[in-house]
């Protein structure tokens, strides 16, 4: 028996070192006819398969025509005495202004060759030229701007125009992938990637009404207007502002979310202009040490500290001490909230306001008035 199991393992060593000789030298000798399954799905994927998930050239592509360069210039403020002898001997070139210039981005958002931009982009300026990404370019016409949200809308002449496709951006979330696009420094067109870092940013000193979505997608001077684009290419905001010690990117850009972008374009191109409800408050945030004061159990809302003598809220019956919790309808949770559900009221229509006074609810009905103009910001 001994010498039949000797014999038996000889056999299989000598098979298995016969194997290994023919795999290694000739492995076609052991092919069957038939590929291994895995070799098609191999043989399917190159290389710009295998980096789609991770590339966004799709959506550049598809946004980056639509965003434009704008050049803006001032004419120098001439001085009185540029023309006096003396003047100019002792001061020589310093008698001459020079003009002013400024470079920033905007976005072609119709086919008859409307723009979204920053309103500190084309502010006070003489003259605007609009450069497409194919090198064409136009003068650029105001058709109307809002400071108190820095956004203003252009107009160039021209055929066959790209036009982004506007997004949703009411429907962004934190940690989505998103892309800036704009002409930094005045280089040419660039394109950077980052995610939205945060939604609803306010109380900035930025604008007047500030809802920003803020990003980490490097932002730089010169991207002011451009667009803030999700993977897909739409539209999801127009970069206007960033927070650096240095001047340059450090990871925090904000931009004005579409949905603000769209509103105000549409109140300018039907009306020319901007129209915001005004009541005539003070308000202030709930906080704990005001809730306490006022003997309110609230942790939501917005506290009015002052009411305008016969303004608006003083005529509905508003009282220093209430908290409004929703206007129109609509909750308000913070100062920001309340500015912005007000400005919305049209002027002259009534709306309810819902207020908690003394912890007793109430419905008051105040008929808005139209809000001022804000003067634009020096630039």
């Amino acid at each position: 028996m001994k010498r039949y199991w000797l014999l038996f393992s000889q056999s299989v060593t000598l098979l298995l070192a016969l194997w290994f000789v023919v795999a290694t030298l000739k492995p076609q000798w052991l092919e069957t006819g038939q590929r291994p399954a895995v070799v098609p799905v191999l043989e399917s994927t190159s290389p710009a398969a295998a980096a789609a998930g991770s590339s966004y050239r799709h959506a550049a592509r598809a946004a980056a025509p639509a965003v434009v360069s704008i050049s803006t210039s001032k004419a120098p403020a001439r001085n009185p005495y540029a023309n006096d002898p003396w003047f100019r001997f002792f001061y020589g070139e310093q008698a001459e202004s020079q003009p002013q210039t400024g470079l920033g981005s905007g976005v072609i958002v119709s086919p008859a060759g409307y723009l979204l931009t920053n309103h500190h982009v084309i502010a006070d300026a003489d003259e605007i030229e609009v450069q497409l990404s194919d090198g064409r370019k136009a003068p650029g016409r105001i058709i109307g701007t809002d400071p108190e949200t820095d956004l203003a809308v252009l107009k160039i002449d021209l055929e066959r125009l790209p036009v982004i496709t506007l997004g949703d951006s009411e429907q962004l979330a934190v940690g989505d992938v998103v892309l800036a696009i704009g002409n930094p420094f005045g280089v040419g067109q660039t394109v950077t990637s980052g995610i939205v870092s945060a939604l609803g940013r306010n109380q900035l000193g930025i604008n007047t009404f500030e809802n920003f979505i803020q990003t980490d997608a490097a932002i730089n001077p010169g991207n002011s207007g451009g667009a803030l684009v999700d993977a897909q290419g739409r539209l999801m905001g127009i970069n206007t502002a960033i927070y650096s010690r240095s001047g340059g990117s450090m990871g925090i850009g904000f931009a004005i979310p579409t949905s603000i972008a769209r509103q105000v374009m549409e109140a300018i191109l039907r009306d020319g202009k901007v129209t915001r409800g005004w009541i005539g408050v003070e308000p202030q945030a709930l906080t704990p040490e005001l809730a306490a004061y006022f003997d309110t159990e609230l942790r939501e809302g917005v506290m009015i500290t002052g009411v305008l003598q016969n303004g608006p809220a003083a005529q509905a019956g508003l009282r220093p001490g209430d908290v409004i919790v929703s206007v129109a309808e609509q909750p308000v949770r913070n100062v920001a909230g309340l500015l912005a559900a007000v400005a919305a009221l049209t002027p002259g229509q009534p709306a309810r306001l819902e207020v908690v006074r003394r912890n007793a609810h109430q419905l008051l009905q105040v008929v808005p008035a139209q809000r001022k103009a804000a003067v634009p910001r020096e630039q």
